[in-house]
């Protein structure tokens, strides 16, 4: 490896701009900002991918009262080309992904990611549906804003009312939103009671913090309290991960790669398997997940078929 000059490095943090020093924003300042910030300087984070040459998917875009959440929020679900222009029985064969956004995201930012991913993709057999979840991290909140059970309750069942099939679904998310996948995995498990199952969870980045005060630390409005943050701990609970197929990736350069690594590590053991996706080049950025994000659909469209559900099975 190549080291740097005192000249390169100076230039890096004197042209560093205002958007590379916020890009990362609360969370970044508490985990290695010095490293992440000379990364993006230095341009070592990737570029975006080039725009799809394909036909992006339908967008249907509605807004709601959720009373899980106590105000009105956006769905945006991506339907992909080719199943748009089929009729209504045709469509209740697709599959459903649901899209969850990262911190300071919406609805809107998850479906602009998606949306050119599932072309890249080759996305035909499943909608991805993004909601807008605040910047809650997705847990409940102490005031009683739930959107994980907005998700279950209120967007899966208009989901299902267009006809798509909800009784098994794939999950994906950044950041925060990775963060939240996985833990909408856990709570909904691979065969559960009653209600949807987690076909597979794909996770890019994910924003997990290994102890309340490093989420403190970080981001003082991640968790309202240490008993909130233990009620939502995604590494105390993987073991709710055993059945489910699990994607999780991460730059080399991003702030979270060492808890990425051992989610992985610890899912690896659990399972005896592989762990899809990986630690990749790349930040904690836009042009990382969008690079990412066609594996990530990839992989869950491979367990939300017949075949596929057949393997999680087994």
């Amino acid at each position: 490896m190549r080291l740097l000059s005192r000249r390169e490095v100076l230039g890096a943090c004197i042209g560093l701009t205002a958007a590379a020093a916020s890009a990362y924003g609360l969370v970044e300042n508490g985990l290695l900002p010095g490293r992440y910030r000379l990364a993006e300087a230095l341009g070592q984070c990737g570029a975006m991918p080039a725009p799809p040459t394909g036909h992006e998917p339908v967008r249907e875009d509605v807004t709601f009262w959720s009373a899980y959440r106590r105000r009105t929020v956006r769905m945006v679900t991506l339907i992909p080309a080719a199943a748009a222009k089929a009729t209504a029985t045709a469509r209740t064969s697709l599959g459903v992904v649901v899209a969850l956004h990262g911190l300071g995201g919406d609805a809107l930012a998850a479906a602009d990611l998606y949306g050119p991913a599932m072309d890249r993709a080759g996305v035909t057999r499943f909608a991805v549906v993004a909601i807008d979840g605040g910047d809650t991290y997705w847990h409940k909140r102490v005031d009683g804003d739930d959107p994980l059970g907005m998700i279950v309750h209120e967007v899966l069942p208009r989901a299902a009312a267009r006809g798509f099939a909800t009784s098994r679904i794939g999950i994906i998310g950044y950041s925060m939103g990775g963060y939240g996948a996985l833990l909408l995995a856990e709570r909904l498990g691979a065969r559960p009671a009653s209600g949807p199952a987690a076909a597979g969870v794909a996770a890019a980045s994910p924003a997990i913090f290994a102890s309340y005060p490093d989420a403190e630390a970080a981001d003082s409005s991640a968790f309202a309290s240490p008993a909130e943050f233990a009620a939502n701990d995604v590494l105390a609970r993987l073991t709710a991960l055993r059945g489910v197929p699990a994607w999780v990736a991460c730059g080399s350069t991003d702030p979270f790669e060492a808890v990425t690594g051992k989610v992985r590590g610890r899912l690896r053991r659990l399972t005896g398997r592989p762990v899809a996706g990986g630690i990749e080049s790349g930040c904690h950025d836009d042009a990382f997940w969008a690079r990412s994000a066609p594996s990530g659909l990839e992989f869950l469209g491979s367990y939300l078929d017949p075949a596929g559900a057949q393997r999680a099975a087994g």
